[in-house]
């Protein structure tokens, strides 16, 4: 991957629909050297999708919570894995070294929503002990990090 491969990936994560035309006045170079070098990214699975990021709160989703987990023992990972990938609230989870074992990402429309994920994820098997932190503000979000394209 080389500096032109990371300008269109810059491109494209600042709006996945641009077109292979714009990308190409802006980086100065062709349309189909464009078009060629998307599909390479596509087919390395470097670009792994395209999608869209939703507003939450437009969505009704005003609280944002971290919540820690940790597991009674390495044998409930597939349980509370499982129980994380099917519930559309939790929006991201991390396996973590150190004290806790998971860091979870929520999104909800209240604290009474939010105590009813907790109760949840509490009755999962092999669920020890969560510590909840509420989200005052988010200063940075990105959903992807494109290499410095400065850094040689």
């Amino acid at each position: 991957m080389d500096k032109i491969d990371l300008e269109i990936l810059s491109c494209l994560k600042d709006n996945a629909r641009m077109k292979a035309s714009d990308i190409s006045k802006k980086i100065n170079l062709s349309v189909s050297a464009v078009i060629e070098r998307i599909k390479k990214l596509e087919a390395n699975n470097t670009i792994e999708r395209y999608t869209i990021t939703l507003n939450q709160k437009q969505l009704g989703n005003d609280l944002i919570a971290l919540m820690e987990v940790s597991l009674e023992h390495p044998k409930f990972y597939d349980v509370f894995a499982e129980m994380v990938r099917e519930t559309e609230s939790i929006q991201s989870c991390y396996y973590l070294t150190g004290e806790y074992d998971f860091m979870l990402k929520i999104f909800t429309d209240s604290s009474d929503s939010l105590e009813k994920l907790h109760r949840k994820i509490k009755s999962v098997s092999g669920v020890q002990s969560t510590r909840t932190h509420f989200v005052l503000k988010s200063v940075k979000s990105n959903s992807s990090v494109i290499p410095d394209l400065e850094v040689e």
